[in-house]
């Protein structure tokens, strides 16, 4: 009973230590969605640290805010990874090789998460699409989320 015990509060240490040493990663993918094939698709993977309490501010009344006082040029990290990726239109409309292309690069980087022992905690996508004919903007991004 005594070794039972011993082993059950050894386990219990153990889990509790892996626990508190989960970490995030998240690797944005940015597939640009501009006519012509004129726009930069990417995946993208910081590779700095930083501590966003150091980004952070209180307001306490609601209104008054020193935001102002963090300058952007201090939030910008200077090392990440970017892997090329291909536009999803060309002078020819949509091009479904270029999406099964950047579908077998995502899908790599993701079986070395995988491998790395990355889990995918979750997925997020947006789009933000042409608004008429003037507008020649136009990305669809996706976030995935891991943790280990």
């Amino acid at each position: 009973m005594k070794k039972f015990l011993a082993l059950f509060v050894m386990a219990a240490v153990l889990f509790v230590d892996v626990q508190a040493q989960t970490e995030f990663q998240i690797i944005t993918v940015v597939e640009s969605i501009v006519p012509s094939g004129l726009g930069r698709s990417r995946l993208i993977q910081q590779n700095e640290d930083v501590n966003a309490d150091d980004f952070t501010t209180e307001r306490t009344d609601g209104k008054s805010s020193s935001q102002g006082e963090v300058r952007r040029k201090d939030v910008k990290i200077e090392t990440f990874e970017e892997t090329k990726l291909l536009n999803f239109f060309n002078l020819g409309g949509i091009n479904f090789q270029n999406i099964a292309s950047n579908d077998a690069v995502i899908s790599d980087k993701l079986n070395k998460m995988a491998a790395e022992g990355w889990t995918l905690a979750f997925v997020t996508s947006g789009v933000e699409s042409a608004g008429g004919g003037d507008d020649a903007n136009g990305i669809f991004i996706t976030r995935f989320v891991f943790k280990r």
